[in-house]
């Protein structure tokens, strides 16, 4: 018997983030599991901000001029963040996009997208990702992001990585935690 893909998507717990003593944005979690092959990780969470998910959009368009993309909840100039009616309604439109986006074959062909979900690379990360301008390429950053759960590390922190991939607990740890979990 054959089993059936899916990909659930689920954006939720928004959070308010503050840049500064004036600026502040909501950032929301995006879940994803499936078992469907397009898909490095079967499971993975992240962090995204409203403005992310209009580069995503525009990437999208740009890269598949032929489909028309679900349309992203209104940015309202008179947003409230701290009016939580206001948040949710924003909360549902992102996920009904990635809902919509997720199911579309082309889309899921986006390198872009993938990485949007599945890593906290930036926008500009991204970009040199797909571009082949990185020291790793879009299944090792989705890979390592998954290892890490955070932003994929700077130059410095990939420097002590290699300085200590040698040392016999470097070697060791997969084991270790595999074997703390059995």
């Amino acid at each position: 018997m054959l089993l059936q893909e899916f990909v659930t998507v689920l954006v939720r717990d928004p959070r308010l983030q503050k840049e500064d003593f004036w600026h502040s944005y909501i950032d929301y979690e995006i879940f994803i599991h499936t078992n469907s092959m397009c898909f490095t990780r079967k499971t993975s969470c992240v962090r995204r901000r409203f403005r992310e998910f209009v580069w995503l959009r525009q990437k999208l368009q740009s890269n598949a001029v032929l489909i028309q993309l679900p349309d992203l909840p209104p940015k309202t100039p008179f947003f409230n963040s701290n009016n939580s009616q206001h948040v949710d309604q924003r909360r549902q439109g992102l996920q009904e996009f990635l809902q919509k986006v997720l199911q579309n074959p082309v889309l899921l062909s986006d390198s872009r997208l993938h990485l949007f979900v599945q890593t906290q690379l930036s926008p500009e990360d991204i970009e040199a990702c797909v571009s082949g301008n990185t020291k790793y390429s879009v299944a090792e950053a989705i890979h390592d992001f998954a290892c890490l759960k955070r932003r994929f590390p700077v130059e410095h922190e990939e420097k002590k990585k290699e300085n200590y991939a040698d040392s016999d607990s470097e070697r060791l740890l997969p084991y270790v935690l595999l074997n703390m979990h059995t």
